[in-house]
């Protein structure tokens, strides 16, 4: 991952308030060149600082409105594989490898109690899995952000 100087930050802040922003109008509000700001934006996406540019659709909206975290149990010797059979499951939204009593979370997203036990079980059927325990989402208190540490990034010094 490279170290992100101030220019790098003011650029990300922006695309952070507005995802859809043209080059041009980045330009424009950061006061820099349109081959300055894709030259970044360039170099910014080969280190890696983008992730996903999908856009963030509610499950509930597309017919899902049961969300849970299901902790997963593995067999650390097939992690990759277990891993490969995770992502071919539709109503698994991420998973975080986590250190711990358990190895892995998946958030997924159901569109009823009895569809999750079927999740579950498709899970837990997985050569490599020994147990899931399920939690579900009541409600997100917090949603994923970054404003924050990109605030302390411009204001601290990389460590």
């Amino acid at each position: 991952m490279t170290s992100l100087d101030h220019v790098d930050l003011e650029l990300v802040a922006a695309l952070s308030a507005d995802p859809r922003a043209t080059v041009v109008a980045l330009a424009e509000k950061l006061r820099l060149s349109r081959n300055t700001v894709q030259a970044r934006m360039s170099r910014l996406e080969k280190a890696g600082v983008f992730q996903s540019a999908e856009r963030s659709i509610s499950p509930a909206a597309l017919g899902f409105p049961l969300q849970a975290f299901i902790s997963i149990g593995v067999t650390q010797s097939a992690l990759q594989a277990i891993t490969d059979e995770l992502s071919r499951v539709p109503e698994i939204v991420q998973v975080h490898g986590v250190s711990g009593q358990i190895d892995m979370v998946a958030l997924v997203a159901c569109r009823d109690a009895r569809h999750l036990f079927d999740v579950d079980a498709r899970i837990l059927a997985i050569a490599g899995v020994s147990r899931t325990e399920t939690q579900l989402v009541m409600s997100e208190a917090i949603p994923y952000r970054v404003s924050g540490l990109m605030e302390l990034a411009r204001r601290e010094p990389t460590r």
